[in-house]
This record gives C-alpha cells, structure tokens and sequence, in this order.
C-alpha cells in the first residue's frame, strides 16, 4: 500500500502540479467568458433562452458537464506535456534541474512515456465529449505542443519560434478552447480574447530560461537569453507585460468585446500597471533572472495570467 502512494506521489511530482491550474482554470473562465459574451446566458449547443426561460434543468447539468470535462482536458493535456518536455529535456535538465524525477532516477523514460502517452489521449477523448470544435482546437494544440519539445522541429531550440508555439497554444487556443464549450468559436470576440493572452506569454514565458541558461545551452536550445544574453533578452519581453493588457479596453470600446466596458478598462489598465511594477523589478536586476528559480517576475507571470482569467469572466458575467 505504501509503495504505491509513494509511487502515485511521485508520479504528481512529475505532473508539476502547479503548473495545471492556469490551463484548468484557462478553459473554466474561457467557457464563463463565452456564456457572458452577446447573446448573454445562450448556448449553441443547448436550447436558445434556456437561462432566461427559467429552466435550470438539464440545461445547467449539461453546460456544467461542458465546462468540468474541458477543465480536466486542459489539465491532462498539461500534463502530457510536461511529462514529454522532461523526457526531451534530459541533457538541459541534468544540469539546470538534478532533482527532478527522470534526472535523479526515480522515474523511468518507459514510465515517463507511458504517463505522457494516456494523459495526451485522455485529454483528446475528453475533448471530444465536449464537442467537435472543441476536439478539433485541442488536436491543433496537442500538435504544436509535440513540436515544441520533441524533433524534427523541436521549437525549444529556435528563439522566438520557441515562445510563439508557448503563446498559441497556452495563450490564444487555450482561451478559445474554453468558450468552444458554450459558444460557437466562428467569431472574432474569442480569437481577439486568445490574442491579448498570446501577446502576454509571448514574451512572458521567457521568465522559465533565465534560469536556465547553463542547460539550455549545453543542450543547443537557443532560447533568448541564451541567444542575446541577459541583459538584452529582459529588455526584450518587458514590453510584453504591459502594452497586450491595453488591447482590452481599446477592444471594449472598438465593440470587439461585450463584456461590462467599465470592468474590462479597469481590467487592462489595472494589469498594465501591475506589468510596470514586474518589469521594474526585472529590469532591476537582470542578472537576478538568471539566479533563481522562483524569480519574481516568474510568479508574476502565473498571476497576471490567472488575474486576467478570472477578470474577463467577472466583466463578462456582470
């Protein structure tokens, strides 16, 4: 009994927990964001009205039904990913990070393979319980998510390339995978939503390579700060925390987004700000990007993205 909880421990270990919320809670507040969105409280995939009508049930079973298993989607595909990144990732993370499981030994590349194989397809069949745009979205991202760590392609190795197939999948599909679970995804509102993610971890997701600069090099993955240097990479994605957040209220008063105008202005700026104090304390000290692990403007960047989440589902609902 013990071995295996200390086995199935493990094996969360090397899910990297902490690493599934913003997916999870990406495709909750994506599908909310939709349900907010014109026309307010309607479904295409459950009878028009059926809020407004006053029929709770089972309209408000299935739409939670819709939201939960996409939730527990991008959690697992998360975790296949991953699981594929630290098996791809054995030269870069010998040196850069010992103690993980597959690097300390305690996790074999059969084990690993196998954990990275049912989570991928366990995310693909509980995308197709959602719908079909929702499968479809997820197989796109499950393919650049592959590239992005495994060859031919292996994007890790290639700069901007490398921050682009984070962005796109993590940022742009993820939000659009989300409101696929109530809403149809043939509109502009949710790719301009995706987009002002994208354009935050283009540049964000940097925050991950400083500190490993040493293995990432060894390994021959290019990413910016091993390809520019410290200095010039931290000037490069700082803009990137500040200038997406503003697309959120030109989108509100363009009429792209129809969400509260009031709340999505107050959202933008109020991330915006909260950019320049990350970027301060980046530009401060860019050499401390490189010498820890949990640097501050990599929390930031989990928080930023949380906030922002769960901020266009609050200006959409009300």
């Amino acid at each position: 009994m013990f071995p295996l909880r200390s086995r199935l421990k493990l094996y969360w270990e090397f899910a990297r927990p902490f690493t599934l919320m913003p997916p999870a809670l990406g495709m909750i507040t994506g599908a909310l964001t939709a349900l907010g969105a014109d026309p307010k409280n309607q479904s295409d995939w459950i009878d028009p009205g059926w809020l407004l009508a006053g029929r709770m049930e089972p309209a408000w079973l299935k739409l939670t039904w819709y939201i939960a298993v996409g939730a527990i989607m991008a959690a697992l595909l998360n975790v296949a990913s991953n699981a594929l990144n630290q098996i791809t990732d054995q030269v870069n993370d010998r040196i850069n990070k010992p103690d993980r499981p597959i690097p300390s030994g305690r996790i074999s590349i059969t084990e690993a393979r196998i954990m990275t194989i049912l989570a991928g397809l366990a995310a693909l069949v509980s995308s197709f319980l959602v719908n079909w745009q929702c499968f479809i979205i997820v197989c796109a991202t499950a393919f650049i998510v592959y590239f992005y760590s495994a060859e031919p392609l292996r994007t890790k190795k290639r700069g901007w390339l490398a921050n682009l197939t984070i962005a796109v999948p993590r940022g742009v599909l993820l939000t659009v995978a989300g409101w696929s679970c109530v809403k149809s995804v043939f509109t502009v509102e949710p790719w301009y939503i995706g987009m002002i993610f994208g354009l935050f971890l283009l540049g964000a997701s940097s925050t991950k390579d400083f500190p490993d600069i040493k293995g990432d090099a060894k390994a021959g993955c290019r990413t910016l700060p091993v390809r520019y240097g410290i200095k010039a990479a931290s000037r490069m994605i700082a803009p990137f925390f500040i200038w997406p957040f503003l697309l959120i209220p030109l989108g509100a008063y363009w009429g792209v987004l129809t969400g509260n105008p009031t709340l999505l202005t107050i959202l933008g700026i109020t991330l915006s700000v909260w950019g320049c104090y990350t970027v301060y304390h980046v530009l401060k000290d860019p050499e401390g990007l490189a010498e820890s692990q949990n640097h501050i403007s990599w929390k930031h960047m989990y928080l930023m993205m949380m906030t922002m989440q769960l901020g266009f589902a609050i200006a959409y609902l009300i």
